[in-house]
């Protein structure tokens, strides 16, 4: 894992389409900001893990 420090108002960028702008620290809280483009799908990790688990029992019943 590539662990970077960012201050209020710098970003990141992840390959030449995604940006990642720290918005704003409060105590343990970091808000983030995410410009990609629309066919990049972001999700916070739960909501991704959940329809990754839905997918798959989707996937399961259509071969059952």
């Amino acid at each position: 894992m590539l662990v970077l420090s960012r201050q209020k108002d710098e970003s990141i960028m992840i390959g030449d389409d995604v940006e990642i702008t720290v918005v704003d620290v409060r105590g343990d809280k970091v808000r983030l900001g995410i410009n990609a483009p629309r066919e990049i799908s972001v999700h916070r990790k739960e909501v991704y893990e959940a329809i990754q688990r839905e997918k798959a029992e989707k996937e399961k019943g259509e071969t059952a």
